[in-house]
């Protein structure tokens, strides 16, 4: 599923983001940066253990903050930066986590705009070991991004939002279609 915004496309995909073919691919990282399971752990698979080194040098990121390193290995398909998003751990909806996800996206957003990237792949931010309820972030995640797209006036050209499995991919779905017909 598309939707157009001014001459930028958002894209919904099913799939592994490790195989996309994006200039910057997000990860859902933690706030030492350190790797770990679910797509940030694919990501540091995918790019090999230099990535983990230059997250090393980086030290952190606060939740609600995003940094950029070399995407390493996954420059042989395209990739040229990973963006390290850290994403709020869901505790009931009442310590700021909409704000804090819709920073992570933000930001992303902006680093990869500031690196020159023309497309950028997301994944379901928060929403695995991080217990974010998916319908919420799917709602944050799409609207952040449009309204990036439509305030900023990016160089981005293209954000695919890539959920893993069927049951994101459905729910995504619904949210942007329910968000077209605003």
């Amino acid at each position: 599923m598309q939707h157009a915004i001014g001459t930028a496309v958002l894209s919904l995909v099913q799939g592994d983001i490790t195989k996309q073919r994006a200039e910057a691919l997000v990860t859902a990282a933690n706030t030492q940066l350190r790797g770990g399971g679910g797509v940030d752990g694919a990501i540091h698979r995918a790019a090999g253990v230099e990535l983990l080194q230059a997250c090393r040098q980086v030290g952190g990121c606060p939740t609600g903050a995003a940094v950029l390193t070399p995407a390493f290995n996954l420059q042989a398909q395209g990739v040229n930066y990973i963006i390290h998003a850290v994403g709020p751990i869901w505790q009931g909806g009442r310590a700021g986590e909409a704000e804090l996800l819709q920073s992570a996206y933000r930001q992303a957003l902006q680093l990869a705009d500031s690196a020159g990237c023309k497309s950028i792949a997301f994944p379901a931010i928060s929403t695995g070991v991080y217990g974010y309820p998916l319908e919420l972030a799917a709602e944050v995640a799409i609207t952040t991004v449009v309204s990036y797209l439509e305030q900023m006036r990016p160089s981005i050209q293209q954000v695919l939002l890539v959920q893993f499995d069927s049951q994101s991919h459905v729910v995504f779905t619904k949210t942007l279609s329910t968000y077209q017909r605003r």
